[in-house]
């Protein structure tokens, strides 16, 4: 498959130099040149595949070009080994629990599969080491760190704004060590990710080391994530429910509402996508004005969520042909302030008993608010809430459990490297590292 730049000031390129890269010469994301529609034989037996089978069945659509079958479908059955079950709330409303991973979020899948697939390429170019830069608002840092520890040939530098992240995402990035490398910015996620783009962009940094990102803006990354409505479907299906249905995605960088929207081009039979964003809204003034204004981040209760300049946006207009109706044909948005995030986490708990994460907690309300007669939906819970354990229990004013896992990363040492958000900083680290 041949990959392209969003801005379209670049030369075509390989899946082996898009997923190595990261970001094309241009600044642009690289999007694949085609999309390979699914037969329909495969919507006919999908409620009887497995979470492996049907996401190696996508993953061929995607990457089958150039990675041999049996290393693609060793890669995708070593990621997805864990469950994603759909759980129903009411006869209407489904939530796809996405945080059984090892981080208990759900960026572990793309993550986990990245890593395995630049494993794959740099040991197939034979490059001595590759060094993957990743800004976080959150739970990417964890995933991402956690997907490639202990990956020979890889380093990754976490980049993550100061006190921005909950202390259980922060423990689980900063306490590894090994091949992993966390970068504390005295900034905001969007100026985190600024540092990132612009370490790719920097000609000496690049003569100096081989630089790759693990954001969503890495092909690898954001294009497992259509695994998730794929297999949320085939649940649904085998409920007898197979029209009308409705995916509402909690969204900060928009690579997995993006990854939906790549299914949806492939044949997926949802019907509309609902975009819950939190107090960071310049999505949902998009689709109200079909004007699209960044602007600095604020910081909220869904932290991961947190982004004033989604890179995913770009794809968005690219893979709709900047085609404003188009787009809203498709998706429509909602937010979420604060005080609705804990009156839904509230509303929820009490009367189903449900704890919801912050994250979650859009998405159910944007879902519950926005559902048509006729329609069924699911909204992604995208993290344990665990992870948010004192926003979540002053909430709900009752303790709530930590799985095992969470534990054991709370017991571990912090180690980080305290940055300005100045480039000039970063790129002197990385000279000397």
């Amino acid at each position: 498959m041949i990959y392209y730049s969003t801005h379209h000031h670049t030369p075509r390129v390989s899946l082996q130099e898009a997923v190595i890269k990261g970001l094309a010469k241009d600044k642009g994301l690289f999007m694949p040149q085609h999309i390979k529609p699914l037969p329909a034989s495969f919507f006919q037996d999908i409620e009887d595949m497995s979470l492996q089978k049907i996401s190696y069945e996508v993953a061929d659509a995607f990457f089958g070009e150039d990675i041999p079958a049996d290393t693609l479908k060793q890669i995708v059955y070593d990621t997805m080994n864990f469950d994603i079950p759909l759980v129903k709330l009411n006869d209407h409303i489904y939530s796809l629990e996405l945080f059984h991973g090892p981080t208990l979020a759900f960026k572990d899948v793309g993550a986990r599969f990245m890593a395995r697939l630049l494993e794959y390429f740099i040991h197939k170019e034979g490059k001595e080491q590759v060094n993957v830069l990743v800004a976080t608002s959150g739970d990417t840092g964890s995933a991402v760190a956690n997907g490639f520890l202990g990956v020979e040939g890889i380093h990754v530098y976490v980049l993550y704004p100061k006190k921005k992240v909950s202390r259980i995402q922060e423990q689980q990035f900063t306490t590894l060590g090994q091949n992993i490398t966390a970068i504390e910015i005295d900034g905001s996620f969007d100026d985190c990710q600024a540092l990132v783009k612009s370490a790719f962009s920097d000609t000496e940094l690049n003569r100096h080391m081989q630089m790759t990102s693990a954001n969503s803006i890495n092909v690898a990354r954001f294009l497992p994530q259509a695994f998730y409505y794929f297999h949320a479907y085939a649940q649904l299906k085998k409920k007898g429910i197979e029209k009308d249905i409705v995916a509402c995605v909690p969204s900060g960088n928009f690579g997995n509402i993006t990854a939906g929207l790549f299914g949806h081009k492939m044949g997926l039979p949802i019907s509309r996508f609902i975009a819950a964003n939190n107090n960071n809204d310049v999505f949902f003034q998009y689709l109200q004005t079909g004007i699209y204004t960044p602007k600095k981040s604020i910081q909220t209760l869904a932290n991961a969520m947190d982004v004033g300049n989604p890179s995913n946006f770009a794809r968005i207009l690219d893979l709709y042909h900047h085609n404003y109706e188009a787009i809203c044909a498709d998706i429509s948005g909602a937010t979420c302030t604060d005080n609705q995030i804990k009156e839904e986490i509230r509303k929820v708990w009490k009367e189903q008993h449900y704890l919801l994460d912050p994250h979650g907690a859009c998405g159910h309300r944007a879902i519950r608010e926005g559902l048509k007669s006729g329609e069924t939906g699911f909204f992604l819970e995208t993290a344990h809430p665990a992870k948010f354990k004192d926003t979540v229990e002053k909430i709900i004013n009752e303790p709530i459990a930590i799985p095992l896992n969470l534990q054991n990363f709370m017991k571990g040492t912090k180690q980080s490297i305290e940055l300005s958000k100045k480039f000039s900083d970063l790129k002197q680290f990385l000279l000397n590292s």
